[in-house]
């Protein structure tokens, strides 16, 4: 017995901030949209190669966001390949983020950070790369 992958994360919206959502995951993340079953809440999978990683489901009947009660999601990470085609696309977006490189005797990575329509923060991990920027 024991945890063997991950699975997916979920984010409630109302029905116009979750198409925003959507859109960013999709445009600015690189997922994309896949099956889902049948079910009586309007949503979307989304999906990182055959895996469903981002589940969105409207949060209905309300005007306010759902209450924090449950935690805090501070963030979620991908890892990713193309660090200055991944920054390029961000630019070209207008999508605001953060770079930190770092180095060790070990290893070397570069984190670009975005947050996603709802404030979620979104951590894409590059290994490390060669990158024109910094020769």
């Amino acid at each position: 017995m024991g945890v063997l992958a991950f699975n997916h994360f979920n984010i409630r919206a109302p029905r116009a901030l979750l198409e925003e959502v959507k859109h960013f995951y999709l445009s600015v993340i690189g997922l994309e949209e896949g099956f889902r079953p049948a079910v009586p809440v309007h949503g979307y999978w989304l999906y990182l190669e055959e895996l469903a990683v981002l589940h969105l489901m409207e949060w209905s009947g309300i005007d306010e966001p759902p209450p924090c009660e449950r935690g805090y999601l501070d963030h979620v990470a991908f890892s990713c390949a193309d660090l200055s085609g991944f920054i390029k696309k961000l630019d070209q977006l207008g999508v605001p983020y953060k770079r930190r490189d770092f180095a060790s005797a070990e290893t070397r990575f570069t984190q670009l950070e975005v947050t996603d329509p709802v404030g979620n923060g979104v951590e894409l991990n590059f290994a490390e790369e060669e990158d024109p920027q910094q020769r």
